[in-house]
């Protein structure tokens, strides 16, 4: 049972870092990757991926992924290191760290804006007061 635990934590975690890995792409300005170039890559490494397996990669169901080759591939691919994909260590990146503070940040601008057209003719201190409420969630979230 411990080891099932164990299993489904491992799966979780390569999800998540999958997807922050993904997210990061398009916070540094970049178009999301599809998964042919990311097969293509792949393959040029002489490394298969199915379009199956990748999903189940990113769901984190399925089998627990242990292919170093293919997990270090991956990593090589994203630009970080492989024991990024390869360990359990909590310790992220700097590049993507600073990516996902740099995301958080554009969402909350985004949603700063989104209230600024949507509420119209607000007080200089309700829009204020909004930008404070969205700056503490974001501190928040850290």
């Amino acid at each position: 049972m411990i080891g099932s635990r164990h299993a489904s934590k491992r799966r979780e975690e390569l999800s998540r870092r999958l997807e922050i890995l993904l997210d990061v792409v398009v916070a540094e300005g970049g178009e999301p990757y599809k998964f042919a170039d990311i097969q293509e890559a792949l393959t040029a490494k002489g490394i298969s991926l199915s379009r199956a397996r990748w999903f189940y990669m990113r769901e984190g169901t399925g089998a627990t992924v242990t292919d170093r080759k293919l997990l270090s591939a991956l990593a090589d691919f994203f630009g970080v290191p492989a024991g990024y994909l390869l360990d359990s260590d909590p310790e992220l990146p700097a590049r993507v760290e600073a990516q996902l503070k740099l995301l958080k940040a554009m969402r909350i601008a985004e949603v700063q804006s989104f209230a600024a057209r949507a509420l119209g003719d607000l007080s200089p201190a309700a829009t204020e007061a909004i930008a404070k409420i969205l700056e503490e969630e974001m501190k928040s979230t850290d």
